[in-house]
């Protein structure tokens, strides 16, 4: 069984780290280059950096940040935003990123997950699925959220999985930055469709709501934001409280 990971998410815009409260609201939570080192040194087992606004405004993800990343931390990142064409993910892995996140570009132009994974492998493909439920259906955002598809979620994973993603990315819209825990129901019903591994994103409060995301659900990781970037929660006391549990984490 692979072992849990717990994974940090920045979210970048202007060049610092931001965070929200349902992709609203964004409060500064410091330098990306210095939160990285410090997560390394906690022990995170994996980074997840996006560029919240490069879609919305047609820029590139910062290639500078991905060489000063890769310079500063020895550990997997992942690297999203603005990122539509093979070209990009190119740039992006030699500069020094594991792997890319799509998310809008994947909508626009499925093949692009195909593409990149034939040239670079599916290992480095992330699909960032940002859903939230309409209705009693669950259905994909792009543009940061700010966009409804008529996407069903489940329907979307089973596509992307079908073009060779290599892993999802999972942020339920309507429990981020709630604190209220993961989104159990959504996650149960994502397993039932796929195989590859998920990373859940969207909720986590308190160390318990790890807990229930790994005993609930079959997801292999646990993104989150405000609880490390404002030190609410501590990456070793979280894995230390986890292997308490009987958690396999890394």
């Amino acid at each position: 069984m692979l072992k849990k990971r717990i994974i940090p998410c920045l979210d970048i815009k202007d060049g610092k780290t931001v965070k929200g409260v349902q992709f609203e609201d964004l409060r500064i939570a410091g330098d990306p280059v210095e939160l990285a080192k410090k997560y390394v040194k906690d022990g995170a087992d994996e980074l997840v950096f996006l560029d919240i606004t490069a879609t919305l405004e047609g820029r590139k993800t910062l290639i500078e940040l991905v060489e000063k990343l890769s310079l500063e931390i020895n550990i997997p990142f992942t690297i999203g935003g603005g990122i539509s064409s093979v070209q990009d993910v190119e740039a992006l892995l030699k500069a020094g990123a594991d792997k890319v996140s799509l998310n809008s570009a994947a909508v626009r132009r499925p093949e692009l997950i195909r593409d990149i994974a034939q040239q670079f492998g599916n290992q480095c493909v992330v699909v960032a699925i940002d859903t939230k439920n309409i209705a009693g259906e669950d259905f994909v955002f792009i543009s940061g959220g700010k966009i409804q598809t008529q996407l069903k979620t489940l329907d979307w994973i089973k596509a992307v999985t079908d073009l060779g993603a290599g892993e999802i990315l999972l942020t339920s819209m309507d429990f981020d930055g709630t604190k209220n825990g993961f989104d159990i129901r959504m996650l149960q019903n994502v397993a039932e469709v796929c195989q590859l591994p998920v990373i859940a994103s969207g909720g986590a409060g308190k160390m318990e709501d790890f807990t229930e995301l790994f005993n609930e659900t079959k997801v292999t990781g646990g993104l989150a934001a405000s609880i490390f970037h404002f030190n609410e929660i501590a990456i070793p006391e979280l894995k230390n409280y986890l292997k308490t549990q009987k958690i396999n984490v890394r």
